[in-house]
């Protein structure tokens, strides 16, 4: 049976449109969550929106909007975010839905009816921004939020109380008994610090407010966030639920359990959190990974510096993987990292473009020019073996290193491992020379034994990639041929594979950026004076094929489809076997997509479909319909449907 893995962000306060550091946490858990399925684990990946609270109120207010319409509107932007990125969570939990709103009413009422929740009334400085109480000596002089410097004001309302000083000395009891439960080091200081220097119980409802859940025996009372944001983790397993089978199966009886927050979150989940679980007598089966901030070279992002930089907007002009590479790597573990234009071009054009992409480019150039692109397996002794030896031994150190560092979070230095690879590798190339083994007949052989490990090397570093470069690895593995079973985890041993062929284009991973263009592209959207970034090239908009009628069009029945299956052709590369849900019937639809999408990238998708051409078979397949795609310079995409759509509507 698989081990289990069950991963988180925290859910998110959608107070606007998500920068760069809602990104860095979700892919952060999406890298570790695509490296535990690797590694054979059984994941359950959860991330959402937090959306009660006076914040959410006030903000529909003025956008003259309720505040459901507008944690909906949210809600579909984060998704859509969470597409873009191509972050494969398993759900999205938003705290207004039913399933969660009724968990934690039953929370609430079972910890007040056992005395572990008290009616009592709270007076202090209450910041509406962060929608937290701060005691006199917390604020800053004027009486200022600590936290965001706005002004506070005085609240006294009657209230409810956690009893959390009941709890103090059990929680420190576990937190010495699980060292490990808390990461980094410094953040359990912290925390064990704040919890010996007295606990006071916490105010877990408002009566300022309305936009939340009541508190189901005293109706003008909203729970508040404490209660009703971190309950998420269980609600969205079916916590009290009739059909609780992947709390079971995830929380009390699984393996490994990992929530990943900010570091300015982190009290709430290593304090309050592990209490509530004590009181409702739920195993404390998590740990806590608590990361810094992406900091700006003048301090936090923040719209009115103007510094602000959004994840969408790098992707779209720099590529996926450039975005994700970057943002995971360059924040240190545990510390904070600053976000600049010149870093994110410098990392790019360096580490996947240079060092990368020039040694796939070459490596595959060097194949085809001397072996008409087939190269066997040659490893024996010769005077340049001892060079081959040392990259083996270092593909294995590295591959091991790697595997340290992305067991304990350590996200950058296990990257920097790859790239110790990918560098020990390009070194192989001075040692040797190829071209001029090539040159001496008797020296092909040595010439073949060097590409091969060149290749084989390139397939490692191609693997331990895999979570990062979720694009780029796929290209590495079709251009070198590699069978499906010397793509996993359980191939990582230098030496498998027996032969190459490789393709007879070179995979193009990521362009080369100009330096002294895109660096000042990339301020200008920092301080907001470009809106979306510009497209070089546009799609031609000279209609190419004779004029229509309205009638004409009106013979296409073009309707929603959902996408339920999905797999690669079993005689054609180019071709995706689809299997897809229109409402009448589910239908099998061939595509001509697969050298731009990966079939599990595509199950659970709504698309276009032309529903009424007349079916064909495709290399032995029924097609019984067509997906819409646009085409942008050669590049297939796939017209999706929005999600409010259901299988079958007409579009028109």
């Amino acid at each position: 049976m698989k081990k289990t893995f069950y991963i988180t962000t925290p859910i998110y306060y959608p107070s606007g449109r998500f920068h760069i550091g809602s990104a860095y946490t979700t892919c952060l858990c999406d890298t570790i969550t695509r490296y535990k399925k690797l590694q054979g684990y059984d994941t359950y990946f959860l991330t959402g929106n937090d959306e009660h609270g006076l914040k959410i109120q006030q903000s529909a207010e003025a956008l003259n909007r309720t505040p459901q319409e507008h944690v909906d509107l949210m809600a579909q932007q984060a998704q859509v975010l969470w597409r873009l990125l191509k972050i494969e969570n398993n759900d999205f939990i938003r705290t207004t839905e039913p399933r969660h709103e009724q968990v934690v009413e039953r929370i609430f009422d079972r910890l007040l009816k056992q005395d572990d929740i008290y009616l009592g009334e709270y007076s202090g400085h209450y910041c509406v921004s962060d929608e937290a109480y701060f005691t006199p000596t917390q604020l800053k002089e004027g009486n200022l939020c600590p936290d965001c410097g706005r002004e506070t004001k005085v609240v006294v309302e009657q209230t409810y109380f956690l009893r959390l000083s009941k709890y103090q000395d059990q929680l420190l009891q576990y937190i010495e008994d699980h060292p490990d439960f808390i990461t980094p080091e410094t953040r359990k200081n912290e925390v064990v610090a704040f919890i010996k220097a007295g606990l006071n119980d916490l105010s877990v409802s408002r009566t300022a407010f309305e936009w939340g859940i009541k508190v189901p025996s005293d109706p003008k009372h909203v729970i508040y966030v404490w209660i009703d944001a971190l309950s998420n983790y269980i609600s969205a397993l079916g916590y009290t639920m009739k059909d609780d089978a992947l709390y079971q199966k995830y929380w009390v009886k699984g393996d490994e359990v990992v929530h990943v927050v900010g570091k300015d979150i982190l009290r709430f989940h290593a304090i309050y959190w592990p209490i509530m679980l004590m009181a409702l007598g739920v195993p404390i089966q998590f740990k806590l990974f608590a990361h810094g901030w992406y900091m700006m070279k003048d301090g936090k992002m923040s719209k009115s510096k103007g510094n602000v930089i959004y994840p969408d907007q790098l992707v779209e002009r720099y590529g996926l993987d450039a975005f994700r590479y970057y943002i995971v790597k360059e924040l240190p573990y545990g510390s904070d990292g600053v976000f600049t234009p010149e870093d994110f071009v410098s990392r790019v054009n360096t580490e996947i473009v240079n060092d990368l992409g020039n040694l796939v480019s070459r490596t595959i150039s060097m194949a085809k020019k001397y072996f008409n692109g087939t190269v066997h397996k040659r490893i024996h002794q010769h005077e340049y073996h001892q060079f081959e030896a040392d990259l083996v031994q270092n593909a294995h150190a590295m591959i091991q290193e790697y595997q340290e560092h992305m067991d304990a979070f350590r996200l950058t230095l296990a990257m920097s491992a790859i790239t110790s690879l990918v560098n020990r590798t390009n070194k192989l190339i001075d040692e040797t020379s190829p071209w001029g083994l090539w040159k001496n007949p008797d020296h092909h052989i040595v010439l073949e034994s060097v590409i091969y490990h060149l290749l084989e090397s390139i397939r490692l570093a191609a693997i331990l990639y895999r979570p990062i470069l979720i694009e780029s690895s796929p290209k590495i593995f079709e251009a070198l041929q590699v069978p499906s079973s010397l793509q996993d985890f359980h191939s990582l041993e230098f030496g498998r594979c027996e032969s190459y062929t490789v393709q007879t284009e070179t995979p193009h991973l990521l362009a080369r950026l100009d330096q002294e263009k895109e660096v000042p592209y990339i301020q200008a959207l920092m301080q907001g004076s470009v809106s979306k970034p510009e497209i070089t090239k546009q799609a031609v908009i000279t209609p190419s094929k004779p004029e229509i009628t309205i009638d004409d069009f009106g013979k296409i029945d073009l309707r929603v489809g959902k996408i339920l299956e999905c797999s690669k052709h079993p005689n054609a590369k180019k071709l995706l076997c689809l299997k897809v849900d229109t409402g009448d019937k589910v239908r099998p639809i061939v595509s001509g997509i697969a050298e731009y999408y990966e079939p599990q990238a595509l199950i659970g998708k709504q698309v276009v479909i032309v529903l009424n051409l007349q079916p064909v078979k495709l290399r032995g397949e029924l097609s019984e319909g067509m997906i819409l795609a646009g085409d942008q310079d050669g590049k297939i995409v796939i017209i999706e449907a929005n999600e409010a759509l259901l299988p079958g509507a007409m579009v028109k």
